[in-house]
């Protein structure tokens, strides 16, 4: 395998046009951009001339042509006809999430990579933010002590738009829960682990359309900890501040802005000695905690990096189908949650 890895891009609007095709893939060191299809014929001209790379007209065009990797960026209803599609072909892939539809679809679709000995990587990329790495090295060593809470928050303003998949259950799967609450389980199960069982509240608290604009989860997590996720389309973007907070015995990690698209935010430890006694006046000490400060790491660069560094060497990438799966079961427990009115255990 060469070192520098010649990927392909299905899906050349949205997410691939504005971060992952001109941060990840054609800023990467080990990668480089060579062909590009879009079902709209516009928008992938208009990537191969700005990147200076092929259009093709077809799937069929494009997995025939000399890449080695894929990267599907398509609405999720495509994506497991499109990963077995490039799979056959030979091509390592990084899917955006959802791993597929659900979590037939995606445990569907490792299997098939796996046999075809491709490597399938799901597009998690807030695991690669530098301060949620530093953050995860902490708890590592015990700085918080037993874990107690965690608080993820993720939310936009996304109001009704013609065409947008993403508000149609039909295409994405789900509204904010499954687009944006992906994320916030995702990173909360890389911190404390995999979730046990869920409560789950969705809505249509705003906006009409068919997907919901509103969700509240509850996690309980294998280890007894307890997790919340809170993730809306009818938000307005300044008004959230996208807080992640991590609670333990032994203190606190508290930040504003690590999560979401963004190289980096503010995040401050609060660490405390777990012995300490009871203090029956529970004082509160004024003084600033530590900032975490990082490097800041495009995420979308560190993602393709990764993922192109594994195929190299032939390894696992860090985010492989597993979290794909496993977001996948968990999401589906809390969407069980939401129509039952009860807690659902994770399958």
């Amino acid at each position: 395998m060469s070192n520098n890895i010649r990927w392909g891009v299905i899906g050349c609007g949205g997410i691939a046009r504005r971060r992952t095709i001109p941060e990840g893939i054609v800023a990467a060191d080990n990668a480089e951009l060579a062909v590009v299809y879009d079902v709209n014929s516009q928008a992938s001209a208009e990537v191969a001339k700005e990147f200076n790379v092929a259009a093709v007209d077809s799937v069929d065009e494009f997995l025939v042509s000399d890449i080695d990797a894929a990267y599907i960026a398509t609405p999720a209803n495509l994506h497991y006809e499109q990963v077995i599609a490039c799979a056959k072909a030979g091509k390592h892939i990084l899917c955006e999430k959802p791993l597929g539809m659900n979590i037939e679809e995606a445990e569907k679709m490792t299997a098939f990579c796996e046999e075809a000995k491709v490597i399938l990587g799901t597009a998690f990329m807030m695991r690669f933010q530098s301060q949620h790495q530093q953050a995860l090295q902490m708890i590592k060593e015990g700085k918080l002590g037993r874990l107690v809470l965690g608080r993820a928050q993720l939310s936009c303003w996304y109001p009704p738009i013609e065409g947008a998949w993403r508000q149609d259950p039909d295409h994405g799967g789900g509204g904010s829960l499954m687009d944006m609450g992906g994320h916030c389980i995702d990173l909360l199960e890389m911190f404390f682990g995999k979730v046990k069982k869920v409560s789950c509240f969705i809505n249509n608290s705003v906006h009409d359309y068919k997907s919901e604009d509103s969700a509240v989860v509850n996690l309980f997590f294998e280890n007894g900890a307890m997790g919340i996720v809170d993730t809306f389309f009818c938000i307005p973007d300044k008004s959230s501040k996208n807080v992640l907070e991590l609670y333990g015995s032994g203190g606190s990690i508290l930040a504003r802005g690590t999560i979401g698209q963004g190289d980096t935010g503010e995040m401050i430890a609060f660490l405390e000695d777990s012995a300490a006694a009871y203090d029956a006046q529970q004082g509160r000490d004024a003084r600033a905690g530590i900032k975490i400060k990082s490097e800041a790491i495009n995420t979308y660069l560190a993602e393709v990096q990764e993922i192109s560094r594994a195929i190299i060497n032939g390894d696992k990438p860090a985010n492989d189908a597993k979290i794909g799966i496993q977001s996948q079961k968990v999401i589906n427990a809390c969407y069980k949650s939401a129509a039952a009115g009860r807690v659902i255990n994770i399958e």
